[in-house]
């Protein structure tokens, strides 16, 4: 049996939740994602360059 005082509220609640997973994933999420990406691939150059030396004419 579903309550009809539940089922008004249902809509509100669902979206805050949204808004809630939103705010997470923009503020959160992405930011730390978007540094860890950028951070490993500098990782990487850096790496590559430690072994191969940097780019460029070899003389």
């Amino acid at each position: 049996m579903v309550d009809s005082a539940n089922e008004t509220d249902h809509p509100k609640h669902r979206k805050r939740d949204e808004i809630i997973a939103f705010l997470i994933l923009a503020v959160v999420i992405w930011p730390i994602l978007s540094v860890g990406i950028v951070g490993g691939y500098g990782f990487l150059v850096w790496m590559w360059q430690i072994i191969f030396g940097p780019p460029g004419p070899m003389h």
